[in-house]
């Protein structure tokens, strides 16, 4: 199958969008994806192949998964994910087991913001989530925000706790994607519970980066977003 599956990505291969997408994902000397390949094929088109793959056997995912390929990568994530959805609790626990086992592959925002809340958070709901803090406190930029996306989940569930608590890990972190992940958790909880979000900005919003706030406050009302820029809150 896996066979297969190459080759229809190769088959689906388009130059001068994989130009547009290397640009897109800062793929150059020094930044966040330096050195990643693409084939120029779209989302849909992607998603549209885990229907006709989602039966890759797991033995094969790996092959899949450490394509230097970024499409292929993402198409191996999004397999997971419906592997995920839809096994039973000891597969459950093997996909999310092989899903840490393998964030060396997980290394662009966008294979981290499709699968960590429907893999990690999911499996961790009910379980110690301690190793979420250990994410939250590597080196790795991909594992701490697989730290803070996988809380989505939570959020979710009107479950706050963990996201409050990584983003207090996260205010100095040095990296803007961390920045923006961690923005973007806290308005989630906003859209659950504003006072809760208004509590954590309270104690932080004069502290945290500017784009983790801008995010943050995305959805307030434009004069309230105003008073937090300016630090008059």
């Amino acid at each position: 199958m896996i066979e297969e599956i190459l080759k229809r990505l190769e088959a689906a291969a388009n130059k001068e969008k994989a130009l547009i997408l290397q640009r897109f994902f800062k793929t150059g000397v020094g930044q966040y994806g330096e050195g990643d390949l693409f084939f120029g094929i779209q989302v849909p088109t992607l998603r549209s192949l885990v229907k006709e793959f989602q039966a890759l056997p797991m033995e094969e995912t790996p092959r899949l998964l450490s394509s230097p390929y970024h499409e292929a990568r993402f198409l191996a994530i999004l397999i997971l994910v419906k592997k995920y959805s839809k096994a039973s609790p000891i597969e459950q626990q093997k996909i999310y087991n092989f899903y840490l086992d393998n964030t060396a592959y997980i290394n662009n925002w966008d294979l981290v913001d499709v699968s960590a809340h429907h893999i990690v958070g999911h499996y961790l709901f009910t379980k110690d989530r301690s190793i979420l803090y250990s994410l939250a406190s590597t080196g790795n930029l991909w594992q701490r925000r697989i730290a803070i996306i996988a809380t989505a989940y939570f959020i979710k569930k009107a479950d706050f706790n963990d996201t409050l608590k990584i983003s207090e890990i996260l205010l100095k972190d040095r990296e803007d994607l961390i920045h923006k992940a961690v923005g973007w958790m806290l308005r989630e909880v906003g859209k659950k519970d504003i006072e809760i979000e208004k509590s954590f900005l309270a104690k932080y919003y004069n502290v945290m980066p500017r784009v983790m706030l801008r995010y943050a406050i995305e959805k307030f009302p434009e004069q309230e977003r105003k008073q937090y820029l300016k630090g008059e809150k």
